[in-house]
């Protein structure tokens, strides 16, 4: 019964939204669209004596979205609503913990299916646009996580302004999580390992990005997750056309994290920094990449698995270890060059370390391989329909390895 709470709440969510749709204008320009997503993973764990052998599900997604219009007038109204439902397809619901699907410490296995659902108030005036409720940010500051089943959400209140050329501005108040692997929302905590939970009241955020000229772009944010940790950010992107058709991106991340408040999860002491060039030609891609952490703890990240994808070494490891030195060697293809557009290919290896364990231990080090193969469907009644197959293997000098597998099949369904 638990289980299926949160189709109530979804199906009284979107009820909510009936007298504002009562205005046309919000109707004709709204648009609503379900994706769909079948998603296999398998995750191999080696070792002596690793805490469980293998973790892993199949399950199949959707994520029914719907966006309005906005209504006439200098003060413009709008409503967002979503629903996400998962349904678990294989029979391993007891192997234990994926964080992929729910699952309940005490019966030892995984629900059957779950989800969640939300609405988003919007108003608009002029190029400033606020939202209050369910939130999908991508700052550097806070980000989704799309890379499971159910996306991550938030609830809380974003300003996003762009009444200047090239300036983008963001504010805002993030109070609840709605975590990849969970149908409930709950207060923001830190990412430990641990199992420890101290919640926060919230998030405050503020920052923006302007883009000085086609070569130049760059950005400043600032978090405070309420007595837990404080995060300034800065980053800077320049595109350079070498001619002779190579181009060269690079960017350059920087991070510095500390405790604040009452400091729920103790002192927090966290600098990182790391650039990432690529250079281009035609079809092909090479990059490289040094990070850099600094200080006496992991860089902070938000319970519920929250990525920081803005972190140049950002991966299935992630490489956020107490001054743990990390570099990457990446290639990509796109297969269009070979006349077959929609097929991509991207490997890369990734290698941490003097990463410091403490207690006058030896450090440590460890590294991740990728390769992953992706086509979408570029034309006839099929079109748009992705596939995605991947595989990691990650090996620890302290530590269990792993080997893992994903196979992912994509597709959205426009109503209008």
């Amino acid at each position: 019964m638990l289980q299926r709470t949160w189709w109530v709440r979804g199906v009284q969510t979107i009820g909510l939204c009936a007298p504002l749709l009562a205005q046309a204008d919000i109707v004709e320009d709204s648009n609503l669209a379900l994706g769909l997503r079948n998603f296999y993973i398998d995750r191999d764990f080696k070792g002596d004596d690793p805490t469980r052998s293998r973790v892993g599900s199949w399950t199949q997604g959707f994520d029914l979205r719907f966006a309005s219009g906005y209504s006439d007038g200098l003060l413009q109204f709008g409503v967002d609503a979503n629903l996400q439902y998962a349904v678990r397809l294989d029979g391993g619901g007891g192997r234990g913990d994926d964080t992929i699907i729910p699952y309940s410490v005490s019966r030892q296995a995984q629900p059957d299916d779950y989800g969640r659902g939300g609405l988003t108030l919007k108003m608009r005036y002029s190029k400033t646009e606020l939202k209050i409720g369910e939130l999908r940010p991508i700052l550097p500051v806070v980000v989704i996580d799309d890379s499971r089943q159910l996306t991550t959400t938030y609830r809380g209140g974003l300003l996003e302004s762009k009444e200047i050329d090239g300036l983008t501005l963001h504010a805002g108040r993030l109070t609840e999580i709605g975590a990849r692997n969970s149908s409930n929302y709950q207060k923001l905590y830190l990412q430990t390992g641990s199992g420890v939970v101290r919640d926060s009241d919230g998030m405050n955020l503020a920052g923006g990005s302007y883009v000085f000229n086609k070569a130049w772009t760059g950005s400043y944010y600032y978090a405070q997750v309420e007595d837990i940790y404080q995060q300034h950010y800065l980053g800077v992107t320049n595109l350079t056309d070498l001619g002779a058709g190579y181009g060269l991106k690079t960017d350059l991340r920087y991070f510095n994290n500390n405790e604040d408040g009452d400091a729920l999860y103790g002192d927090i002491d966290n600098r990182s920094y790391g650039i990432m060039t690529t250079l281009r030609k035609g079809a092909h891609a090479f990059g490289v990449g040094y990070q850099r952490m600094l200080g006496d703890s992991n860089f902070p990240t938000l319970g519920g698995y929250v990525p920081q994808p803005f972190l140049v070494n950002w991966s299935r490891v992630a490489f956020i270890k107490p001054n743990e030195k990390s570099w990457q060697a990446r290639y990509d293809y796109d297969f269009a060059g070979m006349g077959i557009p929609g097929l991509k290919f991207m490997t890369r290896y990734l290698k941490g370390t003097s990463i410091d364990r403490g207690d006058s231990l030896s450090e440590a080090a460890e590294s991740e391989r990728n390769l992953i193969l992706s086509y979408v469907v570029q034309s006839g009644p099929l079109q748009g329909l992705g596939f995605e197959a991947g595989n990691v293997v990650a090996k620890f000098s302290h530590g269990n390895d792993w080997v893992e597998n994903r196979l992912v099949t994509m597709y959205t369904w426009k109503f209008w």
